[in-house]
């Protein structure tokens, strides 16, 4: 009987003490001082250390002189103690846990004729062709009203203005 209450002071005592999980996310990429944003918030440049809450997957945003944004996602995998039923342990025993997770990208420079205001506005040209002659576009885009008229007075609506206007 006296191991009872022992047991259960320990018990309160490991609880008390319970343990801490570290979540840390680092992005690098290439070339370094990349602008990033994850789930559409800027958070930084790479290289880029970071706590995290969330395991799953973030939406990835890269911006730098003179190379094309890169638009991805980034796998962020919980390990095996963070899944149910251990992470119950992990947090609760008095231990200290620490995964750091890291996300590497590699951006691609921007091509020089991409660059070049004359090709850029040759594009523009030939997609403004494409459309025009589009078969969608020579349609009238209604052929009829689809709306119906209003059936309240407008005099209404007058009568209240010009009496707010007067004094």
């Amino acid at each position: 009987m006296r191991k009872l209450p022992a047991c259960l002071l320990l018990l309160a005592l490991a609880c008390s003490t319970s343990g801490c999980v570290d979540r840390i996310l680092t992005i690098k990429s290439e070339p370094a001082g990349a602008l990033v944003s994850l789930n559409d918030l800027e958070v930084g440049r790479t290289p880029i250390t970071r706590d995290f809450t969330w395991y799953g997957t973030y939406d990835v945003e890269l911006r730098a002189q003179g190379f094309e944004p890169l638009r991805t996602r980034g796998k962020v995998i919980a390990p095996w103690w963070q899944w149910i039923p251990f992470d119950l342990f992990a947090d609760i025993l008095p231990l200290h846990f620490k995964d750091h997770q890291e996300l590497n990208f590699t951006m691609k420079p921007i091509k020089a004729e991409a660059a070049d205001p004359d090709v850029m506005l040759q594009h523009a040209a030939t997609l403004k062709s494409k459309l025009q002659s589009s078969p969608l576009t020579k349609q009238p885009s209604t052929t009829r009203f689809t709306t119906r008229p209003s059936s309240r007075p407008a005099a209404h609506h007058r009568s209240t203005t010009a009496s707010a206007s007067q004094p």
